[in-house]
């Protein structure tokens, strides 16, 4: 059913190599097969639903008629070496093409090779020879731009270890008060266990100076210009963040190849492992405890105009007394003097329809990801859990799809869950008016306008009262 298969070698000027095929199931064919990848049944039904949108109301007395279409799906695949940012860079590339992505797969392996795969309508020509150069021309101008980024674009390791910086149009800038002292004395870090490891780097349970802390730590094979700079963009924020509700930076050691980012040790783990690791779960009360102390930390960044882009509840993380803080700055940015800012970060499940349609957004992006975030507390589940995160992410902007908020939800809780998830942003609270609805809310349900249940009191606290 595959008509032909085209493959090539992509140009290898950025020292990437990329390979690509492409698929089509021709117009000549008249029908809409599966693709050969991909879950089938779910892949059926997306035919199904563009071949029903190209014949319109077309009346025909042959049952099988609804299976004639006008254009063609496409199947592209996608090997390369595994790096940062590779799949919001494709579904970026592919949807400047004017390509609808109805399937995604992305796979990678443990000797740093990359497989993504995805099933596109939307390709206006005839055949595949055209999408494929179109597709080639397109991921080599991406390429291209990615060498020549001057460092000046973000702020440079070197450019910090002074507290100075060259500020340009486009650099963070955060004011140096002449004493931003954060490169760590390695003779005094310990490390402990590993806590947790990902695709760029582990984390660890160490000590400073008898402080308790958690080592941060980039792996040297995936050290990247892409990955100095969001390294650098990190260290650049976190010198100057200091929050009760924000993970507190303790220092980094910024000489290659030794990437460590410093900060206090949360025992109490991460918010998403307590839900989804642990079978823990939050009743009211704690909900609106620990919405208020997301939303003080997130208030007190976008008062300071720094966005997260990256809000969800592995990025919260509960010291011992389960106080709740906001982590993880990797993909943060400072807001430029627009106000507005392009190009996709964050994950998927969580993200707000503008970051994902790669159109300008500001710092309720992060307030639409905190919906996502408080509805995850309210029922203990991964958002669209029934879907890939690349499906969710077509849902969110294509279907207007959300989570299902309980029928038992308390209404004026429901009603911020909507408000928060608002397609157009202007609509969404900022995170002062979100601290003003969460500390009424409390107050109904008997505890304190921090979410915290309130104490009876008793016949020492009447006496201190009477004095």
């Amino acid at each position: 059913q595959v008509s032909r298969i085209i493959d090539g070698d992509m140009d290898d000027s950025c020292d990437h190599e990329m390979d690509m095929v492409a698929s089509s199931h021709l117009p000549n064919q008249m029908v809409h097969p599966p693709p050969a990848f991909g879950s089938s049944s779910n892949l059926e039904a997306l035919a199904l639903e563009a071949n029903e949108s190209d014949v319109g109301s077309t009346n025909n007395d042959d049952d099988n008629s609804v299976h004639l279409v006008s254009r063609p799906m496409h199947e592209i695949a996608f090997a390369s070496t595994d790096k940062p940012k590779l799949l919001s860079q494709l579904t970026c590339l592919l949807g400047e093409l004017g390509l609808d992505i109805q399937e995604a797969h992305a796979f990678s392996t443990i000797d740093g090779y990359s497989l993504d795969v995805f099933v596109v309508t939307g390709w206006r020509l005839v055949g595949t020879k055209q999408l494929k150069e179109k597709i080639m021309e397109k991921f080599r101008s991406v390429e291209a731009q990615a060498c020549t980024v001057s460092s000046a674009s973000s702020p440079s390791l070197e450019g910090l270890q002074g507290g100075e910086s060259r500020p340009t149009s486009t650099s963070v800038q955060i004011p140096s008060d002449g004493a931003d002292v954060w490169e760590i004395d390695l003779k005094l870090l310990k490390f402990g266990n590993k806590v947790a490891s990902g695709s760029n780097g582990d984390l660890y349970r160490g000590s400073y100076c008898i402080q308790d802390v958690a080592i941060k730590v980039v792996r040297p094979e995936r050290i990247s210009a892409d990955m100095y700079r969001d390294f650098a963009q990190e260290v650049y924020i976190m010198r100057k963040v200091r929050h009760r509700n924000v993970v507190q930076f303790i220092g980094a050691c910024t000489r290659q190849p030794n990437l460590y980012i410093i900060t206090d040790f949360m025992s109490g783990g991460s918010v998403y492992d307590y839900l989804h690791k642990k079978g823990s779960s939050f009743k009211l009360p704690e909900i609106l405890r620990v919405a208020t102390d997301i939303s003080k930390g997130m208030s007190y960044l976008h008062q300071n105009n720094i966005i997260h882009r990256d809000l969800k509840t592995a990025n919260l993380l509960m010291d011992e007394n389960k106080v709740v803080k906001v982590a993880d700055f990797g993909v943060a940015r400072v807001k430029d003097t627009s106000g507005v800012m392009t190009a996709e970060t964050g994950t998927y499940r969580w993200m707000a329809p503008e970051v994902i349609e790669h159109k300008p957004y500001d710092h309720k992006a992060d307030v639409f990801s905190f919906g996502i975030v408080l509805w995850e507390l309210l029922t203990g589940k991964i958002p669209y859990d029934y879907l890939t995160p690349l499906q969710a992410a077509i849902g969110v902007v294509q279907k207007g799809i959300r989570p299902t908020i309980p029928k038992d939800t308390n209404p004026k809780l429901a009603e911020l869950l909507q408000k928060c998830w608002h397609r157009d942003s202007a609509e969404r609270p900022d995170f002062s008016q979100i601290l003003e609805i969460l500390q009424r809310l409390s107050k109904e349900v008997g505890t304190d306008g921090d979410g915290r249940q309130k104490t009876k009191s008793g016949f020492l606290s009447a006496l201190k009262r009477s004095h």
